[in-house]
């Protein structure tokens, strides 16, 4: 693999019409009321054992107060304190910010998006519906987040206003508002270089620029290439900040001279290009060189390693293939790096295996020292009763109605194992190699204990 200096960004890991025809489907896609085709004809194994190993792990459903259609987006990070932060999203009201300590097994609020910003949305489409960008988690702690709009209603007739940036500090558990970062665009990612008193933002409708605050001057602006959708800025070991572009380019600031390099990415000679509109937004994270990014898209699993050292007109980049064998792949913030080194992935695909129906969700993992692929096996959560057990959660919620029973998100396989359904929605590693991924429908945290990949 490529060599490099040191410095990582700790990522430790769809929104409204306003983003055009790709959001709506890729809302469609997750929509609970859309169940899933059955793939192919198959012969259905009635009971028996597993064709394939379970990765299992204990789920706790987040703070019910905090959301109301039992979701979140890709807000998932750990901090430096070892705890878990979670947005939420709480359609047409507010957005929340939710610690999970792992010691003690309890959830609070960190961040009341409302409270936090001074606000009493009006209606629908003013609310701050969602935290739905991958926290950041800065050298100092603080976890920075911005929050998205809700897609909109015809019939309200308020507007939003913009996504708010804002900053939540666990040392002395005090959060903060930096204000709106554009006018009626949601914020779908915020990375924090504090040495330089500055942040990156990126904005949700891919048809504005990548953007830069200063943390002295307390001011937003316009940093040039637009961002593809759902895209998200790394910063590398020499400071440099990067980020995808809307033509599956790679933009690229040097903050001490102030210019910025849009490059193609090139693998085996070919420019690196996105799928079908609908199946390409990327999901990426920096290896602890400081100048690999690994990167899959949501509906192609192949795992590319991008150099973002590169010299010259190219940015060189290697594909080690498919992570996982399958149809209709799908993968939701859902690549994480582990301290070792090794890059794991959460990617759904159809059950054609016979055993059961729908959906599978596989744990994959790749070792760039081995150089291999290994499917470590579909997700089980080991705690079935844990929506009626979690603090909070009573008959009469949104998710224990008729039409939505409690676990709609889920399915049964025919050996009684509960396993996610329709969409997980983010995973990282942490620096003890735990596995959190959240799944929605109940709006689960399900946490696999490193022992359980070694």
């Amino acid at each position: 693999m490529f060599s490099g200096g040191e410095g990582v960004r700790r990522r430790l890991k769809l929104s409204g019409l306003m983003v055009g025809g790709l959001v709506i489907l890729l809302l469609l896609t997750m929509s609970p009321r859309a169940l899933p085709a059955e793939p192919g004809k198959t012969r259905e194994i009635s009971s028996g054992s597993a064709p394939f190993p379970y990765v299992t792990g204990h789920a706790y459903h987040i703070l019910p107060s905090t959301h109301n259609s039992e979701s979140g987006y890709f807000s998932l990070c750990e901090g430096r304190d070892g705890k878990i932060y979670v947005g939420t999203a709480k359609y047409g009201v507010n957005s929340f910010l939710v610690e999970f300590d792992p010691v003690t097994k309890t959830q609070k609020i960190v961040i009341d998006t409302n409270q936090v910003c001074g606000l009493a949305p009006r209606g629908y489409n003013e609310a701050q519906s969602k935290i739905h960008s991958r926290n950041f988690v800065s050298q100092s702690g603080k976890i920075y987040v911005g929050s998205m709009e809700a897609p909109t209603k015809a019939d309200d007739p308020t507007k939003y206003p913009g996504g708010y940036v804002m900053v939540y500090d666990p040392h002395t558990e005090v959060a903060e508002s930096l204000g709106i970062a554009h006018p009626q665009m949601g914020v779908i990612d915020v990375v924090a270089d504090e040495a330089r008193d500055m942040l990156y933002i990126v904005l949700i409708d891919a048809k504005k620029s990548w953007m830069t605050y200063d943390l002295k001057t307390k001011k937003y602006q316009a940093l040039g290439p637009i961002p593809t959708v759902f895209g998200t800025t790394l910063k590398d070991a020499r400071g440099h900040a990067n980020v995808i572009t809307k033509d599956f380019g790679l933009a690229q600031y040097n903050p001490e001279t102030g210019k910025v390099q849009v490059r193609d990415i090139i693998v085996d000679g070919v420019k690196l290009k996105p799928g079908p509109p609908g199946t390409w937004v990327p999901t990426w994270n920096l290896a602890q060189d400081g100048r690999t990014a690994y990167l899959i898209q949501m509906q192609d699993p192949t795992l590319y390693a991008i150099d973002l050292f590169s010299e010259g007109p190219e940015v060189k980049a290697v594909s080690y293939g498919k992570m996982l064998a399958g149809s209709n792949p799908d993968s939701r913030c859902a690549l994480s790096i582990a301290p070792d080194g090794r890059v794991y992935a959460v990617i759904r695909v159809d059950n054609e295996t016979g055993f059961g129906r729908f959906y599978l969700h596989h744990l994959v993992r790749f070792d760039p020292q081995q150089n291999a692929m290994e499917d470590l096996g579909v997700l089980r959560v080991e705690n079935p009763n844990f929506f009626f057990e979690s603090p909070g959660t009573k008959r009469g919620h949104p998710a224990t109605n008729d039409e939505h029973p409690p676990y709609y998100g889920y399915h049964t396989l025919p050996d009684g194992a509960l396993t996610p359904l329709y969409n997980h929605l983010a995973m990282i590693v942490t620096a003890e190699g735990a596995i959190y991924v959240t799944i929605i429908y109940p709006f689960t945290l399900l946490k696999i204990e490193a022992s359980v990949l070694r």
